[in-house]
C-alpha cells in the first residue's frame, strides 16, 4: 500500500480573489469554527476504514484561507485526527496563511498547535501588482508576516509567487524573485498566472503577458532561483537541500491521501489495487448540515482502470526526476505494458529518457508536458 496523507479544507476567506477556482467562499459574520472542528472530525473518522493501519505522513491545510482559524481551532482539529488516524513521529503539517489575515504573534500558537510548516500566499511583493488581482495585503503585509513565523522559530517556510501577471514585466517578475529570496524562505512555488473556468478573470479578462513573454519571465526566474540555491524538482516548486515538500511529493508519487472538509478530495487505494477517487459536499452550510445529520459527507468513485495510466502520469511528470521503474506498476496495479506504445512514441520523440532508474521528462518535453501526458489518455 502507497503512504498515506491527510489535506484538510478550511473553505473560508475574506475575499473570494477574482483569479480563484478553488472551493473557497467568503465569510461574513463569525464562523462556525466549533462545528466545522466537529464535522472535520467526523468526516475523518468515517474514511479512516481506508486507511488499512497506515498512519498519517504528512498533513495539509488548504482553502480558503486556514489562517482565519486560530491556534486553537487548528490544535484541536490535529488532536482530533491524531487520534482517529495515528500521524508518524515527525509528520510534516503545513498551514497555508494569507499575509493579509495574520494577527502578531499568532504563529507561537500554530507552532504549539502542531504546525511546523507554513505557506505564504504572497503572490506578488509589487502593491500596485497585488491590487491588479485582488489581494487584501500590501508588500509590507507579506514581509512582516513571513518574519514574524521565523521569529517564532518556524523555519520551514513557503512562499507563493505569481508570474505573468496584469501588466507585469520582465523586471517586475525578477523584482518579485528577488525579494523573496531576501526574505530567505525554504521553499518557493512560482507559477504563471492562469485564467480558469468560472471565475472573475475569466468572465472579465485582464490583459496579461502573451506566452512568449510569459516564458522568459519563467526562464529568467528559474536562472536566478538557481542562482540562490533553490534547485527546481517539480513544475513550478522550488526547494533547497532538505525542504522539498514532502505533502506535494505524495500527490507527485500517486500516493493516497484523504481528503477531508468541504469540497475536500481524496484518492485512496484498496487491497485488491482499485483506486478510488473522493469528493466532500462543496457548499459549507450543506457540509454542516450533513455532519449535524449523520448523512455521509460526499461521493467515492473507482476509477476506470483504463483511465489509470492518464491520472498517474498526470502527476508523477510533474516531477522534474519523473518516477522511478516499477512505480507505475505499484501505484496502478497494471501491467507496464499497459503503457508500452505511449511510452515508446514519447522516447522516440524524446520527450521522455530513462536515465538513473527513473522514467522523467526531457527538456523538450517539458516544454510539451500537456501534450506527453494527454498521449496516455484512453
Amino acid at each position: 500500500m502507497p503512504p498515506i496523507s491527510l489535506y484538510l479544507h478550511i473553505p473560508w476567506c475574506v475575499r473570494k480573489c477574482p483569479y480563484c477556482d478553488f472551493n473557497s467562499h467568503e465569510g461574513a459574520g463569525a464562523l462556525p469554527v466549533d462545528d466545522y472542528v466537529a464535522a472535520l472530525a467526523a468526516d475523518l473518522a468515517a474514511d479512516a476504514h481506508y486507511t488499512a493501519g497506515r498512519r498519517i505522513d504528512t498533513v495539509f491545510f488548504g482553502g480558503g484561507t486556514p489562517s482565519l482559524f486560530s491556534p486553537d481551532a487548528i490544535g484541536r482539529i490535529l488532536a482530533a485526527a491524531d487520534r482517529i488516524v495515528p500521524f508518524v513521529s515527525g509528520a510534516e503539517i503545513t498551514l497555508e496563511a494569507n499575509p493579509g489575515t495574520i494577527e502578531h504573534g499568532r504563529f507561537d500558537g500554530y507552532r504549539a498547535a502542531g504546525i511546523n510548516r507554513v505557506s505564504f500566499g504572497v503572490q506578488s511583493f509589487d502593491d500596485a501588482a497585488l491590487r491588479r488581482i485582488g489581494r487584501i495585503h500590501g508588500a509590507d503585509d507579506a514581509r512582516r508576516a513571513v518574519r514574524e513565523a521565523q521569529d517564532a522559530g518556524l523555519s520551514n517556510l513557503n512562499i507563493d509567487l505569481m508570474y505573468a501577471l496584469p501588466q507585469q514585466g520582465l523586471d517586475g517578475a525578477l523584482r518579485d524573485v528577488a525579494e523573496a529570496m531576501a526574505l530567505a524562505p525554504a521553499h518557493v512555488s512560482h507559477y504563471q498566472l492562469t485564467l480558469e473556468p468560472n471565475t472573475l478573470f475569466a468572465a472579465r479578462p485582464p490583459v496579461l503577458p502573451d506566452d512568449d513573454a510569459a516564458w522568459t519571465m519563467q526562464e529568467a526566474c528559474q536562472d536566478a532561483l538557481a542562482a540562490s540555491g533553490y534547485a527546481q524538482y517539480e513544475v513550478s516548486a522550488y526547494a533547497r537541500d532538505g525542504a522539498r515538500c514532502r505533502h506535494n511529493l505524495a500527490y507527485w508519487s500517486f500516493a493516497d491521501y484523504l481528503g477531508v472538509g468541504a469540497g475536500a478530495h481524496g484518492k485512496l487505494t484498496l487491497a485488491d489495487s482499485t483506486v478510488l477517487r473522493t469528493k466532500k459536499a462543496m457548499l459549507p452550510r450543506s457540509y454542516l448540515d450533513r455532519a449535524a445529520a449523520g448523512q455521509p459527507f460526499g461521493s467515492t468513485e473507482a476509477v476506470a482502470r483504463e483511465q489509470l495510466p492518464f491520472e498517474f502520469m498526470l502527476n508523477a511528470l510533474r516531477r522534474l526526476d519523473g518516477y522511478p521503474v516499477g512505480d507505475f506498476s505499484a501505484r496502478t496495479g497494471l501491467d507496464d505494458a499497459s503503457i508500452r506504445a505511449p511510452l515508446d512514441a514519447a522516447f522516440a520523440r524524446e520527450w521522455l529518457e530513462c536515465a538513473a532508474g527513473h522514467v522523467r521528462a526531457t527538456a523538450l518535453g517539458q516544454r510539451f508536458l500537456n501534450d506527453v501526458i494527454a498521449s496516455f489518455l484512453p
